[in-house]
């Protein structure tokens, strides 16, 4: 079996990388960013309230009792057409811009009024209070996100803050497919003998999606050589990557590596890891080939170790792994020691702030109701065969949804 670490290592240094777009802002959510964006403006444009209140000079305000006129209304949007002069201040909303003369603005809930015409002030301010300075957040040269970063909605407000059009990474296309003659369509409502109903595809389905990355399925390919190796070819000609799921393990009808041995190649077969063990990792007609295992927990571990990885790698992403975090396990638990075991738990927060793993339920390689509960993995690394409740490991979070109810 190949170590896990140099079996992530050899995939993504096998991995071809994708060419490069420009696509619009709206557009970009999710994509990788292959070039990084630099702003050619000021961000703001020009000095502009924080406030709604009165652009004023801050040395007319000593913090005595002062009543002034008001120049004039300047809402954002529009220009102010009078400098506020010694004596005089202007009424102001948020976002609009400053008027020549005025260093300061007073909210407006820190005045008194009785008519539009007239404002009065009861406390001193500092020069620059309540101002948002020209280039404030942004000058033009500076770098707004760095290539390789996987683009999220605070991302895109930043571009859409300087109006630079992403150059982003083309997506992968993805050739998906189940195998095997026991494995049938989830919507059959009747299994037949020996039947089971196709996971796999619904599970990749859906992280490929999540991960915004675009698929042709191409269905169920039964137990027949001829037909695997046609399959394969077709995926070939029309992905830029092929995930397969059954058929490689060590059965008599397992063709995935006889295959591959016949249009490809096969970099390696089997990977230190549980569950997970039966992955294939070659080509076909120089495609990258994916032989994920037909256990649907092994298939989840198997691409979030291995495949998906390879994909943001592919699209040129900086990071490319799940977040990691230090917890401790809350029960004892007994391992295999030869490979790298995912454990799929529950995390709870303990009175001292840490994070408490348990296992969510039975951790066999087909129980999917476990990893459905799950939040992450617990990992016992290689050359480990026992975690007494107490002791600390390393926790991979690949879902980290809201924890804290609404009380009211």
């Amino acid at each position: 079996m190949r170590p896990l670490e140099q079996a992530q290592a050899d995939v993504l240094n096998t991995m071809p990388r994708m060419g490069s777009e420009t696509v619009a802002i709206a557009e970009s959510l999710g994509r990788v960013l292959h070039a990084p964006a630099i702003a050619q403006t000021l961000v703001p444009p020009f000095p502009n309230s924080a406030m709604d209140g009165f652009a004023v000079q801050a040395a007319d305000l000593t913090g005595a009792t002062v009543t002034l006129p008001v120049n004039e209304d300047v809402p954002a949007g529009t220009v102010p057409t009078m400098a506020v002069t010694s004596g005089t201040v202007t009424r102001i909303m948020t976002g609009a811009p400053m008027p020549d003369g005025a260093d300061a603005v007073v909210p407006i809930e820190n005045t008194e009024s009785t008519d539009r015409s007239h404002v009065t002030f009861t406390g001193a301010v500092s020069p620059g209070t309540n101002v948002r300075p020209a280039g404030g957040d942004v000058s033009p040269g500076d770098v707004v996100v760095e290539a390789g970063v996987r683009l999220t909605a605070r991302h895109l407000a930043s571009l859409a803050s300087v109006g630079v059009s992403p150059v982003v990474a083309k997506m992968p296309i993805i050739a998906l497919m189940s195998t095997g003659d026991e494995v049938v369509e989830p919507e059959v409502a009747q299994l037949g003998p020996g039947m089971i109903r196709d996971t796999n595809r619904v599970l990749l389905r859906g992280v490929l999606t999540d991960l915004g990355v675009p698929y042709v399925d191409l269905g169920i390919i039964g137990d027949d050589v001829d037909e695997l190796r046609s399959a394969y070819r077709h995926a070939a000609e029309i992905g830029d990557a092929i995930i397969s799921t059954g058929g490689v393990s060590m059965g008599d009808f397992d063709f995935v590596k006889q295959i591959l041995g016949e249009t490809g190649s096969v970099e390696f077969w089997r990977v230190a890891m549980q569950p997970g063990k039966p992955f294939a990792f070659g080509s076909v007609s120089g495609v990258p080939l994916f032989g994920l295992p037909g256990n649907p927990v092994s298939t989840f571990v198997s691409f979030e170790q291995m495949v998906r990885p390879a994909l943001l790698h592919m699209m040129g992403a900086r990071n490319v792994f799940r977040p990691r975090i230090t917890g401790v396990m809350g029960e004892d638990v007994e391992t295999t020691a030869d490979r790298d075991v995912f454990l799929r738990v529950l995390l709870a927060e303990s009175s001292d702030g840490s994070f408490v793993a348990v296992r969510s339920g039975e951790q066999g390689s087909n129980v999917l109701s476990a990893l459905s509960m799950a939040d992450a993995f617990a990992i016992v690394p290689r050359g480990v065969s026992r975690l007494s409740a107490g002791e600390t490991l390393d926790i991979e979070m690949f879902s980290w949804n809201e924890r804290r109810p609404f009380d009211g």
